[in-house]
């Protein structure tokens, strides 16, 4: 059975395992360095569930960033009735694409 982890990633809770590329909001972190959450809620392995309350005390899971870019446009229009109000912005997050390299259990 695949090990596997849910971590608290910039304000988002994500599944992760091993191996896997994720899109998450920006962290301050340089390409190529790796970079250390220490944030687990949950860990699965070989059947065995550890869940943390909240956090699962001395897991780790090492991730390496691979890239800093912008995320795909989104359009927000707003218009008002009767009075010829019309207004469209646009906005692009910025994201980080990280690899999970390796989860180590406590």
């Amino acid at each position: 059975m695949k090990k596997y982890a849910v971590v608290k990633i910039a304000g988002f809770q994500y599944k992760v395992a091993e191996g896997d590329e994720l899109e998450v909001n920006k962290i301050d972190v340089e390409k190529d360095k790796d970079i250390t959450f220490e944030e687990v809620l949950l860990i699965v392995e070989d059947g065995k569930v550890k869940i943390g309350q909240p956090l699962v005390v001395g897991s780790k899971i090492r991730a390496k960033v691979l890239e800093q870019f912008k995320g795909k446009k989104i359009r927000v229009a707003t218009y008002k009735a009767k009075s010829r109000q019309r207004r469209v912005k646009g906005f692009r997050p910025l994201l980080t694409k990280i690899k999970i390299e390796k989860i180590t259990v406590a």
